[in-house]
This record gives C-alpha cells, sequence and structure tokens, in this order.
C-alpha cells in the first residue's frame, strides 16, 4: 500500500489529496469507521504539517545517508573478531546521577548482529531510495526519517540501560509513523500509520511498566545485571506481571497473534520503508527483547507455552494469508509475519538447538526479505505493477531483476546450497527438540514452510517466467541504484550458505550464548548433515510446497470467500473495538461535557466538599480549639476580605464586580505579608493585578448577560460545606506537630546541589522543575485559548440587546 501500482513516486504536492481510488488496498482499509478513528476522516492537515516541517536534506547529498550507514557498518564490523572470541564492548555516560541512569551501550553477539543488519541493510535501501525517489522532491525528507529511524534502531539494540531501551523503542515508534504514514494524501496510508502507533504505542507503555518493575526489583538499571538476577526474579511473585507486561510489548511490536493485523496494513509505507522497517528492523524490535531478556525470563512453563503457541498461530496465520495475496507487497508482508512467529515459537522452545534455530533464521529472514521487498519495488516502478496476475514472461525484459528474484526466492524457500536451506534446517531440528509438543511445532512448522515454498515459487516464477510478456508498461531493469541492494543481499544469501561454518563460529553462535546468557561454543553448522529427520522433513517441504503452488488460484479463491464472510479479518476487529471505545467515550463526554461551566465548577466542589469531609469523618480525635488573639492590622484585613467577597456576590454591576475581586486579591497579599511570605504576596498582587486587567477587557467587551436569579440556597450549601470543611482540615494539620524532615532536605540540598539560596525558588525551579513546567504549560495553553476567544469575530460588530429588548451594535 504504498505509492500507486504502476506510479512513478512523487504523487501531488503537499497539501493536495491524492485519489485513493488508484490504490486497491486504500480502498480496502479506508472508511470503515467514524470519525476520529475512520482513516477517510482523520484530518490531512495536522500530519502534512508535522511531516513537512522535520528537517531534510539537500538535493546534492542524496547519497550521504547511504556512504554514513555503510561507515556505520564498517565500525561495528570491526567488532567482530572481538565479539566472536567472546568478548564484549560497553561504553556508558552518565545522565541523572542521582537515579543512576546513563546512556549505556553493550555490544555482544546478538547487539552487533542487529547492528550489522539495521547498517548494513540499511546502507543498501538508503541507496535504493535515493535512485527509487530521485525525481520526488520529498526524498530528501523521507531519507532524513530513514536515518532518523536507523539511528534509534541502533540505540535500542545496544543499550545497556532499560531508560536509554525505552527511549529508543519509542523512537522507532515516532519515526515509523512517521513513515507509514510518509504518503499523507492517502486514507489508507494516515489510517495504517494511526493504526500502527495505537498498537505499537500500547505495547510501549506496556514495556515501560515491566522495565521499571525489573529496575526495582534488581536495584539498577543495567539490563545486564538484570539478567544475573534471573533465578531470583523467576521465583518472586513480580514475575507473572513483569512477564504479561514484557510479552505483550513484544508481541504488539513484532505483530504477534492477535496484534498481526497492523503489520500488512503498514504496507502503505513507500517500498524503501517496506524492505527496513518490516524486513530486519523495527518488526524484530519485539523478537529482540524477548532475546535480550531471555535469561531473566525464560526457563518458565510460562514462557515456554505462551511464546510456543502464539509463535505458532502467528507463523500459521503470516503463511496462509500470504497464500490469499495477489500484491507481492502484501504477499511479502504475510510472509514477514510468519517469519516472526517462527522466531518467536522457536525462543519459547527453550533448548539450545531452538534457540540455535532463532538466530540463525534472524540472519536467514533477513537477507532474503530485505531483498525480495526491494525487487518488488523494482517491478512497481519499472513494469507498473505489484499486481501478480498483471505480470508474466519479463525475463528477458528484466532479466537482472529476475536473477535477483530467483536468488532470493531460492533462499525464501530454503533450496540448497542457499543460507535459507540451512535456516530450513536448522528450525527443523530446534523444533524436534522443544521442550514443549515437539510433534505438534515441527508439524506446524512444515505446513508453514511449504507455503513459503509455494509464495516463493509464486514470486521467482510467475512474473518472470510463466506465460506470455505482460506488464502494464513497457518494462526494463532500473538503474544501479535499485539494483545494488537486493543484488548484494541475494548473492550474500548464497555466499553464507556455502560458509556455513564461518557463520556458525562468527555469528550464529555468538548470537545464541547471548539469548542464552552462557556460552554454548561453536554451532557446528553445516550444509551436509547426512540422511536424517531434519532432511526428511525438508523433502516434505518442497512437495507439499509444490502442491500448494499447483493449487494456488483454488486456495487463494477458498480464502477470499473466508475472507468476504468475515471469518478471519482480524483488522475488522480492530476496527469494531475502536468503534465501540468511541460510542463509550462519546456517551460519557455527551454526559460529563454539558458545555455550561456553572455544571462544571458546581461538580468540582462538590467532589472537594466530599474528599474534605470524608478526611475529617475518617481522621477522627480531637481537634485544637481556634483562638482569635490576632493583632488589630490582621482583623482589619479579614474585615476587608469579607467585605469585598460579599460585594463581589450581591452587586450586578460588572466594573463593581472587577474592583471587588481585586481588593480581596490585595488582601490576601497583606496577609501573606504579614505573615513573611513576601514571595507570595508579591506573586499573588502581580496575579490579581492582571487577572483584574483581563477581566476588565472581557467582560467589559461581552454582551449584556441575561439579569442575575435571586439567592440559590444549593450554591450556597456547597460554598458553605467547601469552606467549612477547609478550616477544620487546617485547623486539624496546624494543630500536630509539624515534621521538619523536608525542611532539614532542602535547607542542606539548595545551595549545594541546586545552586539557590531562595528555598522556595529552588523548589519551584529545580525540585519541583516538573511540576512547575506543567503548570507554565497549562497557563500557556489557557493564554492561547484566551486570546483566541477574545480576538474571535475582531471587526464585527457586537450585536446585543439593550433595555429596550431591541438588538443593538456596540463598537
Amino acid at each position: 500500500m504504498s505509492e500507486p501500482s504502476g506510479t512513478e513516486p512523487g504523487g501531488p504536492p503537499a497539501g493536495t489529496t491524492a485519489p485513493d481510488a488508484a490504490d486497491p488496498m486504500a480502498r480496502g482499509l479506508a472508511g470503515r469507521i467514524p470519525w476520529p478513528i475512520g482513516a477517510t476522516a482523520l484530518p490531512i492537515q495536522p500530519v502534512r504539517q508535522l511531516v513537512d516541517r522535520l528537517p531534510t536534506l539537500p538535493v546534492a547529498l542524496l547519497y550521504a545517508p547511504a556512504v554514513m550507514a555503510g561507515l556505520a557498518f564498517l565500525f561495528f564490523l570491526s567488532f567482530a573478531w572481538g565479539v566472536a572470541s567472546g568478548q564484549v564492548f560497553t561504553a556508558s555516560w552518565t545522565w541523572i546521577a542521582a537515579l543512576d541512569t546513563a546512556f549505556a551501550f553493550r555490544i555482544d553477539g546478538l547487539g552487533l548482529t542487529f547492528a550489522l543488519l539495521i547498517t548494513g541493510i540499511g546502507a543498501l535501501v538508503f541507496l535504493y531510495t535515493a535512485g527509487y525517489f530521485r525525481t520526488d522532491p520529498r526524498v530528501g525528507r523521507l531519507l532524513t526519517l530513514l536515518v532518523l529511524f536507523g539511528i534509534s534502531m541502533v540505540g535500542l539494540v545496544l543499550a545497556d540501560d532499560i531508560i536509554t531501551l525505552f527511549l529508543f523503542w519509542e523512537g522507532t515508534t515516532v519515526t515509523s509513523f512517521l513513515l507509514v504514514g510518509f504518503d499523507y494524501q492517502k486514507a489508507g496510508a494516515r489510517r495504517a500509520a494511526l493504526q500502527a502507533l495505537l498498537v505499537t504505542g500500547v505495547g510501549g507503555l506496556a514495556l515501560l511498566g515491566a522495565l521499571i518493575l525489573l529496575g526495582d526489583f534488581a536495584g539498577s538499571y543495567r539490563i545486564s545485571e538484570i539478567n544475573l538476577q534471573g533465578e531470583a526474579l523467576r521465583e518472586n511473585a513480580l514475575y507473572a506481571p513483569v512477564l504479561a507486561l514484557v510479552l505483550l510489548g513484544a508481541f504488539t511490536k513484532s505483530a504477534q497473534f492477535p496484534f498481526h493485523f497492523w503489520l500488512p496494513g503498514a504496507m502503505a509505507a513507500p517500498t524503501p520503508v517496506s524492505a527496513y522497517l518490516h524486513s530486519a528492523t523495527m518488526v524484530k524490535a519485539g523478537v529482540y527483547l524477548l532475546m535480550r531478556l531471555n535469561p531473566s525470563l525464560g526457563g518458565t512453563e510460562a514462557w515456554f507455552w505462551i511464546l510456543t503457541v502464539f509463535g505458532a498461530i502467528t507463523m500459521l496465520i503470516g503463511s496462509v494469508w500470504a497464500l490469499r495475496q495477489t500484491d507481492l507487497k502484501l504477499m511479502l508482508a504475510h510472509t514477514t509475519v510468519m517469519g516472526l512467529g517462527t522466531l518467536v515459537m522457536l525462543l519459547g522452545g527453550g533448548t539450545d538447538k531452538a534457540v540455535i534455530g532463532a538466530a540463525l533464521f534472524l540472519v536467514v529472514h533477513a537477507l532474503y526479505k530485505a531483498s525480495l521487498f526491494l525487487m518488488v519495488g523494482c517491478l512497481d516502478k519499472k513494469a507498473g505493477t505489484r499486481e501478480i496476475d498483471a505480470l508474466g514472461g519479463l525475463r528477458r525484459a528484466m532479466p537482472i531483476t529476475a536473477g535477483m528474484a530467483a536468488m532470493a526466492a531460492l533462499s525464501m524457500g530454503g533450496v540448497f546450497p542457499f543460507v535459507g536451506f540451512l535456516g530450513k534446517e536448522v528450525i527443523y531440528e530446534g523444533a524436534l527438540k522443544v521442550a514443549t509438543e515437539p510433534v505438534l511445532v515441527t508439524m506446524a512448522a512444515l505446513v508453514a514452510n511449504a507455503m513459503m515454498v509455494s509464495v516463493a515459487l509464486m514470486v521467482a516464477l510467475n512474473p518472470f517466467h510463466r506465460g506470455p510478456a505482460i506488464s502494464p508498461k513497457p518494462a526494463s531493469d532500473p538503474d544501479w541504484e535499485m539494483l545494488a541492494g537486493p543484488a548484494i543481499l541475494a548473492v550474500l544469501g548464497l555466499l553464507f550458505g556455502l560458509a556455513a561454518g564461518p557463520l556458525g563460529a562468527g555469528v550464529v553462535g555468538p548470537v545464541a550464548s547471548s539469548i542464552l546468557g552462557r556460552d554454548i561454543g561453536d554451532p557446528h553448522l553445516a550444509l551436509w548433515h547426512g540422511f536424517n529427520t531434519a532432511l526428511m522433513l525438508s523433502l516434505c517441504t518442497f512437495a507439499l510446497g509444490g502442491l500448494f503452488y499447483i493449487g494456488s488460484r483454488q486456495i487463494r479463491l477458498g480464502l477470499a470467500g473466508a475472507e468476504t464472510h468475515q471469518l478471519t479479518d482480524a483488522d475488522k476487529v480492530y476496527d469494531r473495538v475502536l468503534a465501540g471505545l468511541q460510542a463509550v467515550v462519546s456517551g460519557l463526554m455527551g454526559r460529563i461535557q454539558s458545555g455550561v461551566l456553572e455544571h462544571y465548577m458546581r461538580s468540582t466542589f462538590i467532589a472537594l466538599a466530599v474528599v474534605l469531609w470524608g478526611a475529617v469523618a475518617l481522621s477522627g480525635g480531637d481537634r485544637p480549639a481556634p483562638h482569635f488573639n490576632l493583632p488589630l492590622v490582621t482583623f482589619a484585613t479579614l474585615l476587608i476580605i469579607i467585605v469585598s467577597l460579599f460585594v463581589v456576590i450581591v452587586t450586578r454591576s460588572r466594573l463593581l464586580s472587577i474592583t471587588a475581586l481585586g481588593v480581596l486579591g490585595t488582601g490576601i497579599s497583606i496577609v501573606f505579608v504579614l505573615y513573611g511570605a513576601i514571595d507570595v504576596a508579591m506573586t499573588q498582587l502581580m496575579v490579581e493585578i492582571l487577572v483584574v486587567v483581563f477581566l476588565a477587557i472581557a467582560l467589559l467587551r461581552l454582551p449584556r448577560t441575561p439579569e442575575r436569579k435571586g439567592f440559590r440556597v444549593g450554591d450556597a450549601g456547597i460554598a458553605s460545606a467547601v469552606g467549612l470543611g477547609v478550616t477544620i482540615v487546617l485547623i486539624s494539620v496546624l494543630g500536630t506537630d509539624l515534621d521538619y524532615q523536608l525542611t532539614a532536605f532542602f535547607e542542606a540540598k539548595s545551595a549545594p546541589e541546586a545552586f539557590g539560596r531562595n528555598i522556595v525558588n529552588v523548589i519551584l525551579v529545580d525540585f519541583r522543575a516538573l511540576d512547575t513546567f506543567g503548570e507554565i504549560s497549562v497557563i500557556v495553553i489557557a493564554a492561547i485559548g484566551a486570546v483566541a476567544a477574545l480576538s474571535a469575530g475582531r471587526g464585527a460588530p457586537i450585536r446585543s440587546q439593550g433595555r429596550t429588548g431591541k438588538t443593538e451594535d456596540a463598537s
């Protein structure tokens, strides 16, 4: 669901709306639910302003991101020998010393492999993007977003501090939202971006709760130190809630059942984005999290069963629905869901063989899937469509693209001697060794892999070798920028298969050791292990996959019927859930938000009165009797306050009411002065001056209101209950011995740590900095709203009713 099939990238200029009818996937997704959730009503303007204001790259620097990513790849590659030898590299920069929080990073087998995949595939994707969007004025902005996303992913996989990990985790959420919704003129793209943001955002909140619990339990925010306490954590009562929250975060990010529906929808992103985010990077962030926390959370029955069952279900759903698709990009998206389910299922297996299978498949899947996504982009740009039924016989017109597709598909199908064959063999070996139901797990893997063979055949044969040469426009191979990425990745799939031994010792072994939390040595990978059970399963996979390919059209029709009857579409369930939430919220807001300020104030003060008198009733005990031995000036000030309050209540003159309100506030300032709170008195006085000025400007310009009603007993009762409650609570508090611990703390810490001697100011701007910032934000928002309200209709005559009842014009 990227740029419309058969069109050059570029699209309409910013601010215009592209016709969604050109995109069949957008037609299927848009307009299912009402505002504000539905795609058709999701406003373009806020998204456009956010995307268009992002920093961008000059056209002359379009190749700079690819060069920088390549240099980053070489930098991380320099650690490969040390990591393969068992070394771990760390770096740390203190961030919040008081909370023992630092930007801490750790390079081990798992982190290094992910970093190499992110930077290596990133360099190829950035180069591909420069060629694919060469004529698009938005190419610089797209590359900027891709670079920001890549930085977030590298930070995530190398973070050794849980706060640092979460910051980069949310960085991937925000940047992926912008990337998926890059074509914001399309309703389908806006809806897919919002869907991905909501689903992964909920998981991010769950992950934050889990990380905080882990840090509190371990007494450290370092992930490496938390993993050392795995045995104690698994026996602690916190284990169950931490596991549930971590799984929610990982499952939403990595599209595991029942959250698998958002990933195919995210194909609204341009093809380079899909190749980068949805093959090797973001969608594997949840898998990475499970791998990283396996030493502390793995090894339990709950871990085994949940990961194995949900991973197997996700694997089967992805492989089945891949056969349903006619759009090659959507077909690959569903196979990505299958691959992610396979990784989670193997992690749940818990044995060394299963974890080795997950470590190897992590690399295998990234190589062939990124290559195939980029190849589909070549077809879309140069042949005019991604629809498999509209393509055929293009091997002569696009020989290089056909060769790349064949090599990547052979690896995807697990054909000897590609690395995919090695991965499939190890997957079967791991499935046979899982701790829970190895037969069922192996059968599920067999069926899913057979479907992947069928998909691989469709991708490699149908567009290039099957039938006469057809395509919506004359086809040809693209330029070298677009060919380099898929070609290099496809060739690597062959070279890694031939170099199985070094791949196992240098990559798979260190990754598996990091996942298990102990050194497992060299896994001794090889293409040929003789005639064994895994080889027999591979032969069965090829045979069953061939049958699926022969009957692919009938299978597609059958799945289309199931989809028509809404039997399996989780995306529709998502729509219904959001529509239900919207209905509930709308009903509540209709009752709560009456639009009358008087109702809001009455509800607020009733709630305050209940809280105050509830505290009085629950506290019990004797209260000191108030004494009135006060100086005459204090009594005079109180008398001024009382008289001013009475005038505010009874007067019908706006000017007199405003004046009396100012006198009341000034009297309160005098009280503060009498008790030594000069700073507070000055603040109160300045606030009163501003309030009087603003009210005078606002109220005197408003039209005349109806005559005020008489004395209202209910409101008077509420006011009396609040006032008396506050008085009794204050008397109770002031009659007890004061606890000076906070006072002593602020006196001792203000000067040496906050560098201030005015304790009140230090509390506001340092110890309560975030609270003060929030208050300032509220004031600024209120001021903006007030200015907007006062400015509305400026220049138009004010219509009011005079005493005669006739409508008059007032300047």
